[in-house]
């Protein structure tokens, strides 16, 4: 058993939830763009708590702020994969932020593997 360790590149996109593309939400249009783009893969993750620039705390503790909560999608790929999805992202016009950070993937590797 062996680990490979490759460099990649992680995408985090934060946004709304009630962020919307033509009547989606924005969070599931990055993840679809993504796959169709053939990306290593896309996750949502919902927060229950958050403030942006706006500097508004928005929480499920209390209902009446119940809305606007934080999404955040992460996807990880190549350097080179990740710039070229880029323009994807701004024809959403995304007003949330979007970091790219350096990474690197550990993948498993066992001996049939390295034997192909």
């Amino acid at each position: 058993m062996t680990f490979r360790i490759s460099p990649a590149v992680r995408l985090t996109v934060l946004v709304d939830d009630t962020d919307t593309w033509h009547h989606k939400p924005v969070c599931s249009e990055i993840v679809h763009r993504a796959h169709r783009a053939g990306l290593s893969g896309a996750s949502i993750f919902h927060g229950v708590e958050g403030f942006g620039s706006r500097q508004i705390v928005h929480t499920t503790r209390l209902l009446s702020l119940a809305d606007d909560l934080p999404v955040t999608v992460v996807i990880v790929d190549t350097d080179e994969r990740i710039q070229e999805f880029l323009p994807q992202l701004e024809e959403l016009g995304i007003e949330g932020l979007i970091t790219l950070e350096a990474v690197q993937t550990v993948h498993y590797e066992d001996a049939w593997t390295e034997q192909r």
